[in-house]
């Protein structure tokens, strides 16, 4: 019976070997059927091909920026991935042929057990197992790289998403085309299949919170939300207030106080509402990965919007008129009173439609309607503030009511409003909905950042003079306990303010250059700060619009940081010091300079200025700016030597090239000196070091008022000098130490010249202290009957042809 078996095998095997076989034919280059059949596509030799051509697509997109071309490249890892099914579709009916194939040659007989089997028949037993195992080996490969084709097709279209948030130049077509609303209408991109699967994994996750065992808890999280955002917050600020009212000392604090509560308790309202929420529907153990990680973002996206909500409450006041920080009408508050909550919910909501978008992988075309939509709406919401903050300003004229006097910078805030959202429609109506959306999430971000900075700054500013102000408690008690003058708590006051101030413009300038809101958290703000301060600005030259708008803000915030300081140096903090204004002056003048060539270093290492790119250009145009600038690089240094070394300050009275005047002002280049005509001589710094300069008030040099006077030769010395000495002693101005002196300069055929000498307290002085003792000195003089000597001159006269000799007073 077993030989009548294997001899069947046997029989079987020869047929099916005698058929036409894909397999079999495949390894002489070519597979025919019926005889007349095409060769089919040798998957040894495409495969290969097939995977070139997808890293060749993977190292292209990895440098590729360009919109089209990387719509390019998406297109050709979809026919790469179509054409790699295709080639799986081929090969698994010929591995089905050798499967069946091999079932008919059975398993390979044990050693020792049954009839032996040929040679021939383990021969072609081993050769099939062969051939299916590459065919194996080939489904596998093409599998591998269709999948690779979807995969790098979905990151495209991530990076093309992403690319929207930064390619402001990209033309996307207008809204008002039929492209921007073809997402609308047009379903072949499987947008709405995705968002569908989304919409039924959020239903299945509530549905899981909704479980027997869940629900309970489900419903007191959901209401412990609602609590939270509507009682608490209430109760919460109405505590802060009574808290400002009756434990902060009367003042400003109380305003700025109660403005930052205010906000702060409107964002941790909001923020715990929505992690409430979270915890109510995500705290199940099944829910989806993905669902948990977009609700996430709907958290992280609540901070953001509960903090402009706050702002909006704390700057508009309208519950406590009397309490607001900015100069606003109680009209003009009203009026724009539900402008933050609507700003918060359209950022909000349109911040999920992205989240949703980034979740799903939605198409490009539906990520650029979202974006359009963004800026439209916040860009009509920044024109309908301007148009209504105008409109009620002037129904206030038309009643009779003077509106509030509005500052420049309030002006300046209003017209950028308004300039910002007709530039967000222009851009929208004829194609850029990147620049729309990218000034859109700017306006609202600045926003954020300057009313946090505006709010934080009151309230540090505040709170430094209150803390060590004498008319308070803890002013009273710090002077008490160290024994201090109230100046130097003035200056601490002052001191403690600025380094506040400095420390929010910091965060401030920070937050403007890496935020819009993918970049706001502390940590994220701190760790790019690092990074900056540490040197990686200057790395590469990447000039983009982005790193363009970064250099121009920290240009702007620089430049205004730097004026804010050296006013409050000039103004509060060193007048309040022992120092005399010269060095005043010196200090200010040496922080300028120094400051503005930090901004200006610190505005290129922003743009990604590289500085060994223009070592070549240095190079080049070394020697004529040497020669052109030698005299201002050496007036600038000496500048730096006076205001350093100070042989000369502000205020003293010096003498060079036969020039006297006061120093009014050392400048970079040159050094102001005021004559006694109150005309001004500019002198270049470095005239000043390397030239002889009387300073005649270093030191505190006193002035000495000398006067030369010559008498008749029967004078009596004795009364002329006692006489002199009493006019010096008698006026205020003349010190008493040293004391004056008369010398006996000369004996001449004149007469006798005496000198009277008296030292006064500044040089300034000696001119008028003259003044004053000549008219003394000749009004007693003429009182005692004495007269100065009169020198005599020969007049020769010709009369009558005689020679006659006349002496003649000289008049």
């Amino acid at each position: 019976m077993s030989g009548l078996f294997t001899f069947l095998r046997i029989c079987l095997l020869a047929l099916v070997t005698l058929l036409p076989h894909p397999v079999l034919a495949a390894e002489n280059d070519g597979v025919q059927q019926n005889g007349d059949a095409p060769h089919k596509v040798n998957a040894a030799a495409e495969l290969p091909k097939m995977q070139k051509v997808l890293d060749n697509i993977k190292q292209r997109v990895s440098g590729e920026t360009n919109d089209s071309r990387l719509n390019e490249l998406n297109d050709l890892a979809l026919e790469l991935s179509g054409d790699a099914d295709t080639l799986m579709q081929d090969i698994i009916p010929q591995r089905a042929q050798l499967h069946a194939q091999l079932a008919v040659l059975g398993p390979a007989p044990q050693a020792g057990v049954g009839v032996k089997e040929t040679a021939e028949v383990t021969s072609k037993r081993s050769k099939l197992e062969n051939q299916k195992g590459k065919m194996d080996d080939q489904i596998k490969q093409a599998e591998a790289i269709k999948n690779g084709s979807i995969n790098l097709s979905a990151q495209i279209v991530n990076l093309r998403r992403d690319a929207l948030k930064t390619q402001l130049a990209l033309n996307a077509g207008s809204i008002f085309g039929a492209r921007f609303w073809s997402p609308l209408f047009n379903s072949q991109s499987g947008d709405s299949d995705k968002i569908s699967a989304f919409v039924d994994e959020l239903s299945t996750t509530a549905a899981l919170s909704w479980e027997p065992d869940w629900r309970f808890g489900t419903i007191a999280w959901v209401l412990a939300a609602m609590l939270v955002a509507t009682l608490g917050r209430r109760y919460l600020e109405e505590f802060l207030a009574w808290v400002g009212i009756h434990h902060l000392p009367e003042g400003r604090l109380r305003r700025s106080f109660l403005a930052a509560a205010t906000a702060l308790t409107t964002l941790l309202a909001v923020a715990l509402a929505f992690n409430f929420l979270d915890l109510a529907f995500t705290r199940h153990d099944q829910v989806m990965d993905d669902v948990r990680a977009f609700v996430d973002r709907l958290v992280g996206q609540s901070i953001i919007c509960g903090l402009i909500a706050g702002l909006g409450r704390a700057f508009l006041s309208t519950r406590r008129p009397s309490w607001r920080l900015p100069t606003i009408s109680n009209e003009v508050a009203l009026a724009l009173k539900p402008y933050p909550p609507l700003t918060a919910a359209l950022v909000f909501i349109f911040q999920t439609v992205e989240t949703v978008n980034s979740s799903v992988n939605t198409s490009v075309g539906t990520t650029i309607f979202a974006n359009g939509m963004t800026a439209l709406l916040i860009g009509a919401t920044a024109l309908s503030i301007s148009m209504r903050t105008n409109r009620v300003r002037r129904r206030m004229l038309q009643e009779g009511h003077q509106p509030e006097a509005k500052s420049t910078v309030v002006g300046l805030i209003q017209m950028a409003l308004t300039l910002v959202g007709v530039a967000i429609m222009v851009a929208l109506a004829i194609g850029y909905v990147t620049m729309a959306r990218f000034l859109s999430y700017e306006l609202v971000w600045m926003g954020i950042v300057f009313g946090s900075f505006y709010i934080c700054s009151q309230l540090v500013a505040d709170a430094s003079e209150s803390l060590f102000s004498t008319n308070s408690a803890s002013g009273k008690r710090i002077q008490s306990s160290l024994n201090i003058d109230e100046r130097h708590l003035g200056q601490i006051a002052a001191l403690l303010g600025a380094a506040g101030k400095t420390l929010l413009v910091l965060v401030a300038a920070m937050a403007l250059l890496n935020g819009t809101f993918g970049s706001s958290t502390p940590l994220e703000l701190v760790q790019k700060a690092i990074e900056f301060w540490g040197g990686k600005g200057l790395e590469s030259l990447n000039i983009v619009p982005a790193h363009m708008v970064n250099a121009l803000i920290c240009m702007v915030v620089g430049i205004w940081a730097l004026r804010s300081v050296k006013r409050w140096l000039e103004h509060d903090f060193l007048p309040k010091t022992t120092m005399d204004i010269g060095m005043r002056v010196s200090l200010i003048t040496l922080f300028s300079n120094i400051g503005f060539v930090l901004v200006i270093l610190m505005t290129l290492s922003i743009m990604g200025l590289q500085w060994n790119k223009l070592a070549w250009i240095v190079s080049a145009l070394s020697v004529g700016i040497g020669f052109g600038l030698q005299e201002i690089v050496k007036n600038f240094i000496s500048g730096l030597i006076l205001l350093t070394e100070r042989p000369v300050k502000v205020g003293d009275l010096v003498s060079i090239s036969g020039i006297e005047g006061d120093i009014r002002r050392i400048n970079v280049r040159a050094t102001e000196i005021q004559l006694t005509d109150k005309s001004t001589v500019i002198v270049p710094n470095s005239q000043l070091i390397s030239q002889n300069v009387r300073n005649a008030t270093m030191g505190n040099a006193q002035g000495v008022a000398t006067i030369t006077l010559t008498f008749p030769l029967d004078i009596d010395p004795q009364q002329v000098r006692q006489l002199l000495l009493d006019v010096y002693g008698e006026n205020e101005r003349v010190l008493e130490t040293p004391e004056p002196s008369v010398s006996f300069k000369d004996l001449t055929s004149s007469g006798i010249v005496l000198a009277v000498t008296g030292n006064v307290a500044s040089p300034r002085q000696v001119s008028g202290v003259k003044s004053d003792l000549l008219f003394d000195i000749l009004t007693r003089l003429r009182k005692e009957g004495v007269v100065l000597s009169t020198p005599q001159t020969m007049i020769i006269e010709h009369k009558d042809e005689q020679l006659v000799l006349k002496e003649a007073p000289q008049e």
